[in-house]
């Protein structure tokens, strides 16, 4: 069984993709994101299964997704923004913790992620009012995301570079190269 050698959390918007794809060009090790993974093995995007199959089941099929990624995965792991939200996969994460692995919590302020989001309507979560809606979901999940995390990095107002020195600095000596 192989593990990821960090796992990204936080909200939409946060930079888990961008950082995380750029932390693992850095690292030479391949990114993986459980949003994508929910989606292949759906046959649809993310947005379409939670207009056609509602919230619940797309959570059921995360908190899969996320299982299988903490067994398989050897490289960088992003998890969607409300992956946190199952008591099961806080479980594993805090288990994946306590075992060495490094969680980062990619935080967020609402004026920064407000103005990533924009009017991106492919975040089936922020739904018709998104700012206010935004600032619900970083208020709730903040507990959550602190339950699991090992690191937290800020990332608003920052560049990915910035972000991803960072998080390379948290992460153990044998985790980089």
């Amino acid at each position: 069984m192989s593990r990821p050698v960090v796992v990204l959390v936080g909200p939409p918007s946060s930079g888990k993709t961008t950082v995380g794809t750029a932390l693992a060009d850095r690292l030479g090790l391949p990114f993986r994101d459980t949003d994508a993974d929910v989606a292949a093995a759906a046959g649809q995007p993310v947005a379409d299964l939670f207009v056609e199959h509602g919230e619940p089941h797309f959570r059921a099929l995360e908190e899969q997704a996320v299982a299988a990624a903490l067994d398989e995965h050897d490289g960088v792991l992003a998890l969607g923004g409300g992956a946190v939200l199952s008591a099961a996969t806080r479980e594993r994460l805090v288990g994946y913790a306590r075992a060495g692995g490094t969680v980062v919590w990619l935080d967020v302020d609402l004026a920064s992620a407000a103005e990533r989001v924009g009017l991106d309507r492919s975040r089936p979560v922020l739904g018709l009012n998104p700012r206010a809606t935004l600032r619900a979901l970083l208020a709730g999940r903040a507990p959550l995301y602190a339950e699991v995390a090992t690191v937290t990095v800020t990332t608003g107002g920052r560049e990915p570079g910035e972000v991803v020195a960072e998080v390379a600095a948290a992460l153990p000596e044998r985790a980089t190269p």
